[in-house]
């Protein structure tokens, strides 16, 4: 062992330990390793070996990880490797410490890497865009079909998966009452991925956090903005949101109803058909046969036949008289 090594070493020793984050594990002329920690999942262990004729030589390094992605281990060993080589002839150690501890720190979106390959790869259509933020922690989509478009913010909180990301919508056309239920049941879904069920069946195993991410996003995509505006109308089978989105402030009764089994409606449609017999038992879905419920028509069944044949009576009556005076 070089005297050059050897001061290295000693200064390793213990310069290492009062690095936030490491601990050292060894430090010897085979090999320095040591663990970084920023939190339980962004953890990263730092092997480096020493080559015949280093310093002259770049120091070898290996990255492994019980979290974090082997893709991503591969792209920080080639970086630490490219920075080595501009210190060739100097201390190499120390610098491949702080280097790894910089990057965790300064990407804190590492911890979702192979999720966000995931969303790129299979999610996101040549018309969407998306956009990491690293100082905000936080994936910026924007989501596209036909004339109709949302933008998201998606963020990673630094403990996650621990913690499930939060969820913004912050600009769509899409109408207001599916824009809140996209988000509603995309925070539900994020929940369910970090919080334990509210009512854990007996047999159920422990429950352990997982990544909410990719689930939130294939959600918001695929069920939703990729989704609803290819849906039709049970009633009158046309697209049951218009094409052009300006076109239903022209039109009130083309304004998009949700019932309870999640299908979508024309006002005009919906109204027409729980206000037209039969109405035994209540009005079903033409599409799943659920039963139809709405916050906007909840008259029961004999009350709305009786509505029904009091406006028939009522026609009638008109009739009769406008043949009267004609």
């Amino acid at each position: 062992m070089s005297e050059a090594l050897a001061a290295e070493l000693e200064e390793a020793k213990h310069v290492i330990p009062t690095l936030e984050g490491f601990t050292l594990v060894t430090c010897v002329p085979a090999q320095v390793r040591a663990g970084y920690k920023q939190t339980d999942y962004k953890h990263v262990n730092v092997i480096l070996q020493f080559p015949d004729r280093y310093p002259q030589e770049p120091v070898v390094i290996q990255l492994t990880s019980k979290t974090l992605s082997e893709r991503l281990l591969a792209s920080l060993v080639r970086m630490c490797d490219e920075d080595v080589r501009g210190r060739l002839g100097q201390r190499q150690v120390l610098p491949v410490m702080r280097y790894v501890r910089e990057f965790i720190v300064n990407n804190p979106l590492c911890v979702a890497c192979d999720e966000i390959t995931a969303i790129k790869r299979h999610l996101i259509a040549e018309m969407d865009k998306l956009k990491l933020k690293q100082e905000l922690s936080a994936v910026h989509l924007k989501i596209v079909q036909d004339l109709y478009w949302m933008n998201l913010k998606l963020t990673v909180p630094d403990n996650y998966p621990v913690e499930q990301v939060s969820i913004e919508a912050a600009e769509s056309n899409f109408p207001d009452l599916l824009k809140k239920f996209f988000v509603g049941q995309a925070l539900e879904i994020a929940r369910r991925c970090a919080q334990p069920p509210l009512k854990p069946k007996p047999r159920d195993p422990p429950f352990k956090p997982r990544p909410s991410l990719l689930e939130v996003c294939q959600f918001l995509v695929t069920e939703c903005v990729k989704r609803y505006p290819q849906l039709n109308c049970p009633c009158c089978r046309e697209r049951v949101m218009l094409r052009d989105p300006e076109a239903v402030a022209k039109d009130p009764r083309k304004r998009v109803e949700r019932v309870y089994c999640g299908h979508l409606y024309h006002h005009g449609c919906l109204a027409k058909y729980l206000k037209t017999p039969p109405f035994k038992e209540g009005k079903f879905c033409p599409d799943c046969g659920k039963q139809i419920f709405h916050e906007k028509w909840r008259l029961p069944p004999e009350l709305a036949e009786a509505r029904w044949a009091s406006k028939q009576a009522r026609q009638r009556e008109l009739a009769e008289v406008t043949d009267f005076l004609s």
